[in-house]
């Protein structure tokens, strides 16, 4: 029987409170552009890069060498885009939330990802030109929705729900009670 004592530093973490790598990974499921949208995504956040790519074998679904799937680290989250053909599409039931502290970081996200065929939604949710749902959500916003007067929250509410992109100003004037 082996031995499977571990020693040291091993031995004291625990994977599920302190693991050494990323412990649940974003799978996106794409029809053939998953390197495309990979390559897209990390031009719009910082921190990000290609990991790797892995083509597809003799005995895989796509054609032998075409890609299969992308690795990437978007602003230090951990990705994987899958070419896996037309079955499954995205839908709203599902998005990336982008937790933005100024009105620069909102406009800046929101231009990149409706851009070339992206749509705006409402409530700060899009929908990218590849079909992912993403929600830019500026800080102040999740701070101002939990605030102990339910009035100033549901002020705040009410008037979210009148945006599509959220500005930050109208949130704050609506706080206010102006």
């Amino acid at each position: 029987m082996a031995n499977t004592t571990q020693t040291g530093a091993a031995a004291s973490r625990d994977e599920r409170t302190d693991p050494t790598t990323q412990k649940i990974t974003t799978f996106l499921w794409f029809d053939n552009n998953a390197e495309e949208a990979a390559k897209f995504y990390v031009s719009v956040f910082k921190n990000s890069r290609i990991l790797n790519t892995v083509p597809y074998g003799e005995g895989g679904p796509g054609p032998k060498g075409t890609v299969m799937t992308v690795d990437f680290v978007l602003d230090g989250q951990e990705f994987t885009a899958l070419n896996g053909g037309p079955i499954f599409k995205f839908n709203e039931s599902v998005s990336q939330v982008i937790h933005c502290k100024t009105q620069e970081e909102v406009d800046y996200f929101w231009e990149k990802l409706t851009a070339d065929g992206g749509e705006e939604s409402a409530c700060g949710w899009l929908r990218d030109k590849f079909g992912l749902s993403w929600q830019v959500t500026p800080t102040v916003l999740i701070d101002m929705l939990h605030d102990k007067d339910p009035e100033k929250a549901e002020r705040v509410m009410q008037a979210m729900l009148q945006m599509q992109k959220i500005e930050i100003l109208k949130l704050k004037a609506a706080y206010g009670g102006k």
